[in-house]
């Protein structure tokens, strides 16, 4: 049946009717953006005006319904006019209070968009699968009473033993994240009980090699080309297997015997799926816990997502050996290997072959020098030159052929700036002096100081701290922890960077006992604080340091008695003055403007408020419309709109600078 006429004449009407609305919806957009004074997104904006468009009808068929009494009456004047634009004015503060509401209850960016939600959903079920994964390995081990808050009390070392070795097994279970995490906590005395301590730094990441068939994928997607190309030689039997990388040994073209370290397929995606979830549960006890907000454990899981991130790219890697090799003043004591830099790629590492075995193969005779050299080796990295080793453990240390040492993996190294290596020499000359007062002010000058300490207290403690461990006949067997323990309870919290030298000296501590049985680490850091940092205060040195600042100072200094004349001149003859420019940053300016800016708006929005009502309830006055609404009325409310209008702009400006705070 064809179309009727009457069909096709609706049609305008229609798309007049639908130009029209959207017209109104995008006019009350604007006006409501335009009078908070803030910008939205343009779908919240739009939403917003829609419903304020759909509540408009039944909000304003009363005040419509109002005017059929007088519709028949004598002509009213101008009075419908004014109300109906109240009632416009009502009709801009819904989507107002819409935007308001919602950036109370929903700020941007709090729910993604269907885009993202849509790129982020694989993501979320693979999390979930890993969840439910992790889950499984600490119920396995025991750990699920613990997780749910119900386990046994650990007053007792057996509990605290059973509970850490349960906790070594699920990380290692977990994979390289968790073992890698596991690794770190071991080191950090300051955060857990001794026997963690001890059971977590058993903690290995050996495991089963990957097929070469993957391995060789990795090679020829980063050298550009098979390798049988690259290489003249190439074992395919692994040297060694790790959790990160497998290592293999090769032959250059040019005949250099060289240690290929390839990264592991697909151990990026693992890594950055374990990182997440190490991530949001930090920020979930941060947020839910009292300890977890005191340790800041959301920095703590920052800095561990860096330091492994850097450990996935061997660019990382192959640079921090070529600086530790140029900072080494040791006269080639230690040996590190040398990387070529143009076979390096992020996921593959080409180093010098170093020739030896394992360090447990040196002699009674040998370990006492070895144990010496390697110690001296790693505190002049971190006191002199500022690159150190942040991993000496026994697996990253080769006892060569000719009976020296060679120091592997350079993927954990620190750094350290001047001011900190300077912090830590007064340290440890202040130890070698047993000077609490000294040893106070450098380990202050070490970590950050908090807003309250008792340096008296904590100098005391620092007194009865080298009384245990530098007394003669003491050895520094749980020095670390001393130290660690007054650090937290004095509120000191430990930057990452000395962090890392603790933890590298703390490693360190076992590989020197496991090479040299009885090797004092303290007496042998004292002869070194005697021996090397006394170098830095010798004649010529001195010399050099004050020919130094007096270069510096001398512009300064030659200025300076002309400055003095003029102050005593003008002294003198009463014209000495100080110019002080208060706010004369811009940010001050900025903040004391906006403050100033909202206050008015308070002070405004209450005033009209206040009078609002005041009119509302007043009697009498002359009538706008007759028998419906009087001129004193007819005030009150357009002061409540004004009012409304001012306290939502205030409003919307708290919750913006809440959320950027």
């Amino acid at each position: 049946m064809p179309p009727s006429s009457e069909a096709f004449m609706d049609i305008p009407l229609t798309l007049t009717l639908s130009f029209g609305i959207l017209v109104m919806i995008i006019a009350l957009a604007v006006a409501a953006r335009r009078l908070l004074g803030v910008r939205f997104g343009a779908i919240r904006t739009a939403l917003a005006a829609f419903m304020a468009f759909s509540l408009a009808g039944p909000l304003l068929s009363p005040v419509m319904m109002s005017f059929a009494s007088t519709a028949e009456k004598d002509d009213p004047g101008i009075g419908p006019l004014w109300v109906m634009v109240l009632a416009v004015m009502c009709v801009v503060l819904i989507p107002m209070v819409i935007l308001v509401v919602a950036e109370a209850l929903v700020p941007p960016g709090s729910i993604p968009g269907p885009i993202e939600f849509a790129r982020s959903l694989r993501g979320r079920i693979s999390r979930a699968r890993r969840y439910s994964q992790i889950t499984r390995i600490a119920f396995r081990h025991g750990l699920g009473p613990y997780l749910r808050g119900r386990g046994a009390r650990l007053d007792d070392r057996s509990g605290r033993v059973r509970l850490a070795r349960a906790l070594r097994g699920a990380l290692e279970d977990g994979g390289v994240t968790f073992v890698k995490l596991g690794q770190v906590l071991s080191t950090r005395r300051d955060l857990l009980p001794a026997e963690f301590v001890d059971e977590l730094g058993k903690l290995q990441d050996h495991v089963a090699p990957a097929p070469w068939e993957q391995i060789e994928q990795v090679l020829v997607a980063e050298l550009g080309g098979p390798v049988d190309e690259i290489f003249a030689e190439f074992t395919r039997r692994p040297l060694a297997a790790a959790s990160i990388a497998q290592a293999y040994t090769a032959r250059l073209h040019t005949g250099e015997s060289v240690v290929v370290k390839v990264q592991r397929p697909a151990i990026r995606v693992v890594v950055a799926q374990d990182l997440d979830i190490v991530a949001r549960l930090a920020h979930t006890l941060e947020t839910r816990t009292r300890w977890g907000r005191a340790l800041g454990l959301r920095d703590l899981a920052e800095g561990f997502a860096v330091a492994i991130r850097e450990e996935l790219d061997f660019r990382i890697e192959s640079g921090n050996m070529a600086a530790v090799a140029v900072a080494d003043s040791g006269g080639g004591t230690v040996t590190y290997p040398s990387p070529y830099a143009e076979l390096c790629t992020e996921r593959v590492l080409v180093m010098q072959r170093l020739t030896g075995g394992p360090l447990s193969g040196a002699t009674r005779e040998q370990g006492p020098e070895l144990a010496r050299t390697l110690l001296d080796c790693l505190l002049r990295q971190i006191l002199l030159e500022g690159v150190f080793h942040a991993d000496p453990h026994p697996g990253n240390i080769m006892l060569l052929t000719d009976g020296t040492l060679g120091l592997l993996d350079f993927g954990s190294v620190g750094r350290l700036d001047a001011s900190v290596r300077a912090a830590l020499q007064r340290f440890l000359i202040a130890m070698n002096r047993q000077d609490p007062l000294g040893v106070t002010d450098a380990l202050l000058d070490v970590v950050p100081r908090p807003e309250e300490i008792d340096d008296a207290a904590l100098e005391r403690a620092m007194g009865q701290f080298m009384a245990r461990h530098l007394a003669p006949g003491t050895g520094s067997m749980l020095m670390f922890t001393d130290l660690f323990r007054i650090v937290t309870e004095y509120g000191l919290s430990i930057p990452p960077e000395v962090a890392a030298v603790f933890r590298a000296l703390a490693t360190l501590e076992g590989t020197l006992v496991t090479l040299a049985p009885g090797f004092n680490l303290i007496d042998e850091a004292r002869t070194f604080a005697g021996d090397y940092l006394a170098e830095q205060l010798d004649t010529t040195s001195v010399k050099d340091a004050v020919t130094h600042e007096i270069a510096t100072l001398l512009p300064m200094l030659r200025r300076l008695p002309r400055r003095i004349e003029r102050i005593a001149s003008a002294a003198e003859h009463g014209r000495f003055s100080m110019n002080v420019r208060l706010l004369a940053d811009e940010r001050d300016r900025r903040f004391i403007t906006g403050l100033l800016h909202q206050v008015l708006l308070t002070v405004l929005g209450a005033t009209a408020g206040l009078m609002g009502v005041v009119l509302l309830g007043t009697d009498g006055g002359p009538r706008v419309i007759p028998g419906v609404i009087s001129l004193y009325e007819l005030i009150g409310f357009n002061l409540l709109v004004i009012s409304s209008i001012l306290v939502l702009r205030v409003l919307i400006g708290v919750f913006r600078r809440d959320r950027a705070a």
